[in-house]
């Protein structure tokens, strides 16, 4: 017990700078929040939904974070600050991090048909602050979801998604998988598929001038060697 929650703390102070110490991290809203739902779950599970909800409003009024008892979630679900919302049929894999004003939410409330109607996370996702992840969608394995998106498809394994309603930045996987993308952003690079690809003719560009300027100076270098012959 001792030794997996010394991991958990870890993995918390692995995605962020702020604690000087593993001490910090137990007063996280977003670790209490977990703590209570692994109990209400438990007690969902048994069918005492009752005392489930309880434990459910009392962890809601406590850290401003509303898990439904329902939820299935991982390992080392890393939520910053708070004020998230997780549905009941949700679904969340492990070393998951969610920024502050999430929302995995479902669709058709009111059509009376139960069954999944929230989001799947799979592994290592990151979910940026403000983002709505809305129906019975999955998001694919070490996905990005930037601040402020609005994603209601399937996200493949990889992508950064971004904007209303989101879509992919097109950031190849191999220059982010190294490394934690804070926010589920590439602040580092153009978040606009339009933008990147005007950089990379910018580039070619800059590349076929060097070309001309090198064959400018080779013909320059024969010319006079001409005309000392």
């Amino acid at each position: 017990m001792l030794q997996r929650l010394t991991l958990y703390l870890d993995s918390i102070v692995a995605r962020d700078p702020a604690p000087r110490s593993r001490w910090e991290v137990l007063l996280y809203p977003g670790l209490w929040a977990m703590g209570f739902h692994r109990i209400a779950h438990w007690l969902f599970d048994a069918r005492l939904y009752m005392p489930a909800r309880a434990i459910n409003h009392l962890a809601r009024f406590l850290t401003a974070i509303d898990i439904h008892p329902g939820a299935r979630i991982g390992r080392h679900l890393f939520i910053d600050h708070g004020f998230t919302v997780i549905g009941e049929t949700a679904e969340i894999g492990d070393n998951v991090t969610i920024y502050q004003c999430v929302t995995l939410g479902g669709t058709n409330p009111a059509n009376g048909v139960g069954g999944k109607r929230h989001p799947t996370l799979l592994d290592d996702v990151i979910i940026g602050s403000g983002a709505q992840i809305l129906g019975p969608i999955t998001i694919g394995r070490r996905a990005r979801v930037g601040a402020n998106a609005v994603v209601t498809e399937d996200v493949p394994e990889g992508a950064t998604m971004v904007g209303v309603k989101a879509r992919s930045t097109l950031v190849v996987a191999e220059t982010w998988q190294k490394d934690f993308m804070p926010y589920g952003t590439p602040c580092k690079e153009s978040c606009d598929p339009a933008i990147q690809r005007l950089e990379a003719l910018e580039g070619e560009i800059a590349a076929l001038r060097r070309e001309v300027a090198l064959l400018r100076e080779d013909r320059v270098a024969l010319a006079r060697k001409g005309g000392r012959g």
